[in-house]
């Protein structure tokens, strides 16, 4: 799933090619990622794109006095294309969900895709992005000014929940996801198991560290990389996430997972939870 970092990056990449030109056309090929009907998709047509931003995970691109928001969810993704295809796409058929053609340069524009059976990326047209629910429940953003050490000490210190589970909480801290939380725990040398509440002051000023280092080296390593690497330099750049059984680049242990119904945590026991593996109820059935 794309995290705060790449969609960092596509906000920057798109904002760089889509603003100052005017939306030629708008058409949905996915209607059930379509969320709003008010305004309509139409409304974008004949509006100049004045910039594209970020608000946790999601992509606003203004366009006008209203706001195209997308939610790429797991397996979504944009492309910049110099030459559109000019078969009018059929509903239904592969991944394209959206696709937005611009005035100029003729034949230029976006395809908004997702792959796989399991569907979720979003699509929102809007007036304000505050409309849009994901965007209304936000926590604070950790590349804001207001994300201080004080600020986490106070979100954390009636936390009695697991650290992991509260980092990516978008409504606590706005674009960590199950990899970049885990990349920021190993950093941290925190086992994502660890009550956030019981959190020392010297734990949490260094956990805000490293999760504004973690966060800021991931951005560093896309920028200025065309759309179509972003997805492979997230991978290479990760030290545990998706890693499991090789060896930690750190201390050389093997780095271990626990999985869960949907998804899995990575980890490396001895830089993080004392050489101890931490317990698997999902694997620890399969092996009865």
């Amino acid at each position: 799933m794309p995290e705060l970092p790449e969609v960092q990056a596509l906000a920057a990449f798109l904002d760089e090619h889509l603003t100052g030109h005017t939306v030629a056309a708008a058409t949905p090929v996915a209607i059930q990622a379509l969320k709003t009907y008010d305004p309509p998709l139409s409304a974008l047509e004949g509006q100049v794109v004045s910039g594209v931003g970020r608000h946790g995970k999601f992509l606003d691109f203004s366009v006008g006095d209203i706001h195209l928001v997308l939610h790429l969810a797991r397996a979504g993704w944009v492309r910049w294309q110099e030459e559109l295809s000019t078969t009018p796409p059929r509903p239904g058929k592969g991944p394209l969900a959206l696709r937005v053609r611009m005035a100029e340069p003729a034949g230029s524009g976006i395809d908004v895709t997702e792959y796989g059976t399991k569907k979720g990326l979003a699509v929102y047209v809007v007036r304000d992005p505050a409309e849009v629910p994901g965007i209304a429940r936000l926590g604070i953003d950790p590349l804001s000014a207001q994300f201080t050490v004080e600020t986490f000490t106070d979100l954390l210190k009636d936390e009695r929940r697991q650290i992991k589970g509260v980092l990516r909480d978008q409504s606590v801290l706005a674009g960590i996801g199950n990899a970049y939380s885990d990349e920021i725990l190993h950093a941290a040398r925190m086992s994502p198991f660890k009550l956030a509440a019981k959190l020392t002051p010297e734990e949490v000023a260094d956990l805000y560290q490293k999760t504004l280092s973690t966060l800021s080296d991931a951005i560093e390593r896309s920028r200025g990389l065309p759309m179509k690497d972003l997805k492979s330099e997230k991978k290479s750049g990760l030290r545990v996430h998706g890693r499991t059984g090789e060896k930690c680049p750190v201390c050389g242990d093997t780095i271990r997972e626990v999985s869960f119904a949907d998804s899995s945590l990575q980890y490396c026991p001895t830089c993080q939870t004392g050489g101890k593996p931490l317990a698997d109820r999902r694997m620890s059935k399969l092996l009865k």
